[in-house]
């Protein structure tokens, strides 16, 4: 069941820089079915592209106090019958701290959800699980081993050779401090951020803090770059400035933090608005939000194999923006960033030399919470986007697959 909309746009590319745009854009957005069922809840949509190409999609359905973890797979253009990963009804399900699912090198897949740890309205720990045949799933582990009833969320994972690298914000030394979002005066420590190695059978090979003070409730993500790690996150130093900053794999260790970039925002709480990153070949890029001299702007920057620091960045949005990112890459050249103009939700190309290609206006939702974070993918040429539609009474999870060539 599929519904067809060919959008073509014969116009000035809108863009941040001095360079014109010539060629004439055409595009295609297909709407792709997705499941809704009276008194369902959907939501927390999450995409990944495995090294194979698959695409899955995975989501939780709350119904009757219940939540169920489930995931589908893009086959010709249709998403497979849904396959229940896990359930549980003292789980925390929040609307910037998603459940992920991804596949390792040799085809079996792990996945991630948030359980409850303790009374206190942040103490959940991350619940970790295996498959080998994409049906059987291996009973929930916890990944940390602090035993702390506090926060533990925010996570990413790429594989990474054979094994599945994981990372997360760890609240093990916050003493499960007060979690408001706005003011953290209440915490006895730092959030830190921790990364770990995975096999396929659930083994925890190793285990890192890879930074002990960083802001406490942004999405951290990771991508592979001249074939070692890079992960991002939002920084935060004790001047309150929470800029982009980033922690590479080198040499077999893990270097010192550097920054991104330095937009110099200086803020008092956390504006739970993380990075995403991709990459292709020998170039990666990462887009993010900044709020920095009271101008909400989103940001892509671009890395090249042989390089140490990321290029200057290139504004990307129309001017209203909250935020909201997803980023993925179409080739060594080309770049495509998701964001939201207030309730709307934007895709646009970018290419590595600064030439922006025309925003393309997916849909309208809202600027609400329970609108969540728009998902991005791709598979070959052609973009996939996820996101929550909290209209309806009962909210859905809606899908489109963008042609732009």
């Amino acid at each position: 069941m599929k519904h067809l909309i060919f959008l073509f746009l014969f116009a000035f590319v809108l863009c941040c820089t001095t360079k014109p745009k010539e060629q004439i854009e055409a595009f295609s957005i297909e709407e792709i079915y997705t499941f809704a069922e009276p008194g369902v809840k959907f939501g927390e949509p999450y995409l990944f592209t495995s090294p194979q190409g698959e695409v899955y999609l995975s989501w939780i359905e709350q119904q009757e106090g219940i939540n169920n973890f489930k995931y589908s797979q893009l086959l010709d253009g249709q998403w497979s019958p849904p396959i229940l990963i896990a359930s549980g009804s003292d789980w925390f399900v929040n609307w910037a701290d998603y459940p992920q699912l991804a596949a390792f090198e040799d085809g079996s897949l792990m996945a991630f959800f948030l359980q409850k740890s303790g009374a206190g309205t942040f103490s959940y720990d991350i619940k970790t699980t295996f498959s080998k045949n994409g049906i059987d799933w291996s009973a929930p582990k916890t990944l940390h081993d602090d035993g702390t009833q506090t926060e533990h969320g925010f996570g990413s994972m790429i594989p990474c050779e054979n094994n599945m690298l994981i990372t997360w914000l760890d609240g093990r030394n916050t003493q499960g401090g007060s979690h408001d979002h706005a003011n953290h005066d209440g915490h006895g420590g730092q959030m830190n951020l921790r990364g770990a190695v995975l096999t396929s059978d659930g083994e925890k090979l190793e285990d890192w803090l890879l930074d002990d003070r960083v802001c406490d409730c942004c999405q951290t993500s990771a991508t592979l770059f001249e074939n070692a790690p890079m992960v991002f996150f939002r920084d935060r130093s004790q001047e309150e400035f929470r800029d982009m900053g980033m922690v590479r794999f080198v040499d077999n260790s893990w270097q010192e933090t550097q920054p991104v970039y330095n937009d110099f925002w200086q803020v008092q709480g956390c504006p739970v608005n993380g990075p995403r990153a991709a990459s292709f070949g020998n170039t990666s890029a990462i887009a993010w939000y900044t709020g920095a001299n009271a101008r909400p702007e989103v940001k892509v920057s671009f890395i090249q194999t042989g390089a140490s620091t990321f290029e200057q960045p290139i504004k990307i949005d129309l001017g209203s923006t909250i935020g909201r990112v997803d980023l993925a890459l179409l080739d060594e050249e080309t770049a495509v960033v998701s964001w939201m103009e207030d309730a709307n939700i934007y895709v646009r190309a970018i290419n590595k030399d600064g030439q922006l290609e025309n925003p393309i206006l997916v849909a309208s939702s809202s600027a609400k919470r329970s609108s969540g974070f728009p998902q991005l993918t791709t598979q070959g040429e052609n973009i996939i986007l996820a996101w929550s539609d909290d209209s309806v009474d009962d909210p859905v999870i809606k899908t489109v697959q963008i042609k732009l060539r």
